[in-house]
């Protein structure tokens, strides 16, 4: 519907939209040399309140439109000679409708068929705070915040290139959500920000709450237990995404950003990996490969062991688990599930209860029923010790929904084991490598680098398990276009042979 150029019927079409709307604040007004000029503002009550009325950029337009004649004020807002660079036009009913939705004002004037677009203040939000998640030894703290502007302003700051584009869309039938993809031009391959775009285009739903909406949406493979897309609060995580040719998704009302496509080995890896010396960063790059492994089959393999396959322990080990079992009136299987699925329960308690008593139920629960079942004979000592440990290694995964899947397939193993034993263990194992093998990211193999490391030249093997020297690491990733591999390149080598 087209805004009309009477202003009553702007108005009228405008409270009709918004009747029962108490938070919006509608005003009539009288603008022009002579003060007969009719106006009518509209904003919603946090958005512009009172006080700051007087410092936007409605009350420069405002004092502007008073110092000229009533037949010039069509032709110098739409000449912009206000001079005022935030305004901006709106000839439909439906846009001058949702101008308010996104934080802004909306201004009409009698005798012009259009509607201002005033910049407000935003919706309240929370500022940028240190990230609760993805802990860093070295590098910045900051994280996203809950604002898609504020955030897309945090990416800027670190990437001050005119080649970062923001793409924006708008999802949700009654939310309006914004939605930005962010990508650098010249480093992203060719259709891979209009395949995405198409992708979140081909559906409808009511409202997205927050990122990981689209990123369900987004996913091929939904039963998959393990993340194809890599998710983020870090700004300057999301910055190496977009050196590397991907595309990084942010959602309104969200500090959760989406970066995709993703492979395995995106997901253990740190901010800090590269900003720490190639040791320091290699061996612990090793230690969350061998965490992420343990913490999936290590009760698994006590019980194929303890089980069926006692000969591969020494005696003197073996007797010290016997011994540790004696007065336990449950097999080994329910031992092991009893005590995860209580340090499960645990962990979501912890999660759930607010901040210090949180972290207390964690450690004090585990210590306390741990130390308790063992002392009613319920479980062996061992089977605490085994327990807590494969604990700690799915701590060690820097990504929770990746370390997730593991904490899924950990049971897996442990029907598989104290069924078949090692058999069991070994064929649930071969089918989760069969399974991350098949799985695609976007057309990326999931298991990049380790197969396919041919495509890129060998290259992104320098930046897997062991992370080579940075002047070592002169190419990006596979996900960048093939003209834009080159990142790094080294000058005066014979002064630096010297």
């Amino acid at each position: 519907m087209k805004i009309s150029n009477n202003i009553d019927d702007n108005i009228r079409e405008f409270k009709r939209v918004y009747s029962d709307c108490s938070d919006i604040k509608m005003q009539e007004m009288y603008v022009g040399k002579n003060g007969k000029l009719k106006c009518f503002l509209a904003y919603i009550e946090v958005i512009l309140p009172g006080g700051k009325l007087a410092d936007s950029a409605f009350s420069k337009l405002s004092d502007f439109l008073m110092t000229i004649d009533e037949e010039n004020v069509k032709s110098t807002i739409e000449n912009d000679k206000a001079c005022i660079s935030e305004l901006a036009l709106k000839y439909t009913m439906e846009e001058s409708v949702q101008i308010m939705l996104t934080g802004d004002a909306v201004m009409f004037v009698d005798g012009c068929g259009f509607a201002i677009k005033i910049p407000g203040s935003g919706y309240p939000a929370m500022s940028v705070q240190e990230t609760d998640s993805e802990k860093v030894i070295r590098g910045s703290n900051e994280g996203f915040s809950d604002s898609i502007k504020t955030n897309t302003a945090l990416i800027r700051r670190r990437l001050r290139s005119t080649g970062l584009k923001c793409r924006e869309i708008n999802k949700g039938v009654r939310s309006h959500t914004n939605v930005d993809l962010l990508f650098v031009k010249d480093l992203v391959k060719p259709g891979l920000v209009s395949r995405i775009q198409h992708l979140f285009l081909q559906f409808e739903i009511d409202q997205i709450a927050d990122s990981g909406v689209l990123e369900q949406f987004a996913e091929k493979k939904w039963y998959s237990p393990f993340p194809q897309i890599q998710t983020t609060k870090r700004p300057d995580v999301a910055v190496m995404a977009l050196l590397e040719g991907r595309v990084v998704v942010l959602s309104d009302n969200s500090p959760v950003a989406i970066i995709l496509p993703a492979t395995m080995n995106n997901f253990l890896k740190t901010a800090d990996d590269y900003y720490n010396r190639t040791i320091a960063a290699s061996f612990a790059r090793l230690i969350r490969y061998v965490a992420a492994f343990m913490s999936m089959t290590l009760p698994g393999l006590y019980l194929a062991v303890t089980n069926f396959h006692t000969q591969i322990l020494p005696t003197s080990l073996l007797m010290s688990f016997y011994e540790a079992r004696l007065g336990c009136p449950f097999p080994q299987v329910i031992e092991v599930l009893m005590m995860e699925l209580a340090f499960e329960l645990l962990r979501e308690a912890g999660i759930r209860l607010p901040g210090a008593m949180g972290n207390t139920i964690g450690i004090v629960g585990g210590l306390i029923i741990g130390q308790a079942a063992v002392d009613a004979n319920l479980v062996s000592p061992i089977v605490v010790i085994l327990v807590a440990f494969t604990a700690l290694c799915s701590f060690a995964i820097p990504s929770e929904e990746f370390a997730f899947s593991f904490r899924i397939l950990k049971f897996a193993v442990i029907i598989m084991s104290a069924w078949l034993g090692y058999f069991g263990f070994l064929i649930t194992i071969y089918w989760v490598l069969l399974h991350l093998t098949k799985l695609r990211s976007f057309g990326y193999p999931y298991m990049m680098p380790f197969v396919g490391a041919e495509l890129n030249g060998y290259e992104d093997e320098k930046d897997s398990i062991i992370r080579f020297p940075l002047r070592k690491l002169k190419k990006r990733a596979i996900f960048a276009d093939e003209n834009q591999r080159t990142k790094l390149k080294l000058k005066n080598k014979e002064r630096r042979k010297e």
